[in-house]
């Protein structure tokens, strides 16, 4: 009977200790690059299905931006392509602070020397040199070496006696190198007009983004102009423009589709639908397409 009004004692615990004790539920982890999203309509994308419909967002028709490796495997014949001056790289001329580094982390990203890609290859057959730009690369800026590489490219097509085709991808000049990158405008233009001397076909694809000196010079130099979907294309950025002439621009303004209304460029291609376009033309050309 003694312990009927004995206090029972508990144990305390304080409240730190059932923190610790207290299980967070994890949150399942989803390997990265796994799914992709689409910056025109939102939707979520499982990566393998975006590559299988040529990185098209099968919500929207949204076309995505490719890396110049990507649009080589997808346009040129497997096996067929023998790329032109790799080894090629950018100096810096004006000693600009941190452009090396800029360089050597584009490069270290996009496992490529410089934000073009030249050489030859067949595309279903048909044998033609080509160039491709690469936004993933310092955005695809033209310095120094991508005015030279493109310039050589099409050297060596009248060396060849073979067409160009160039898919643009550029934010514009260079910065880094000023007066030299925009040499570059001319560098490429001059060769191009050695090109039509020889009576050689130039195409030009116009990708997202296209803009600045690329757009002023080899971009809308193409006997033929083709773009893709909603591609942007310009010279000057929409806000400089309305600045400048004190107006308010279409919704539209810079797009493909903007662009063939007023008739800069001949025809807007799916992508999908490009190698074979592109084949038709350079058999027609040649002389191997039906008459």
């Amino acid at each position: 009977m003694n312990n009927i009004f004995k206090r029972n004692k508990y144990i305390t615990v304080s409240k730190e200790a059932i923190k610790k004790e207290v299980k967070v539920e994890k949150k399942p982890s989803i390997p990265g690059g796994m799914w992709s999203k689409c910056a025109k309509c939102g939707q979520t994308i499982y990566s393998e299905d975006l590559e299988s419909n040529y990185k098209v967002c099968p919500y929207c028709d949204n076309h995505f931006r490719m890396t110049a490796k990507e649009r080589i495997e997808f346009l040129v014949d497997s096996g067929t392509f023998e790329e032109f001056d790799r080894g090629m790289k950018s100096v810096n001329p004006l000693d600009f602070e941190g452009y090396e580094d800029k360089i050597s982390k584009a490069i270290e990203a996009t496992g490529q020397n410089e934000a073009v890609v030249t050489g030859k290859g067949s595309i279903l057959g048909e044998e033609a040199v080509v160039c491709v730009m690469d936004s993933y690369f310092m955005m695809g800026s033209m310095g120094s070496v991508v005015g030279e590489k493109i310039s050589r490219a099409v050297e060596k097509a009248i060396e060849l006696r073979l067409p160009v085709i160039i898919f643009t991808a550029s934010g514009g000049a260079r910065m880094q190198e000023g007066m030299f990158s925009l040499m570059q405008m001319a560098k490429t233009s001059a060769a191009l007009g050695k090109l039509t001397d020889a009576g050689l076909l130039y195409i030009t694809v116009i990708t997202d983004p296209t803009t600045g000196g690329v757009t002023a010079s080899f971009a809308t130099l193409g006997d033929i102009i083709l773009a893709e979907p909603g591609a942007l294309i310009g010279f000057a950025g929409r806000r400089t423009i309305e600045q400048t002439i004190k107006k308010t621009l279409p919704e539209e303004f810079q797009t493909a589709e903007f662009m063939i209304k007023h008739g800069f460029i001949d025809k807007i291609v799916h992508r999908r639908e490009q190698v074979s376009m592109i084949k038709n033309i350079l058999s027609i050309h040649s002389g191997t397409g039906r008459r």
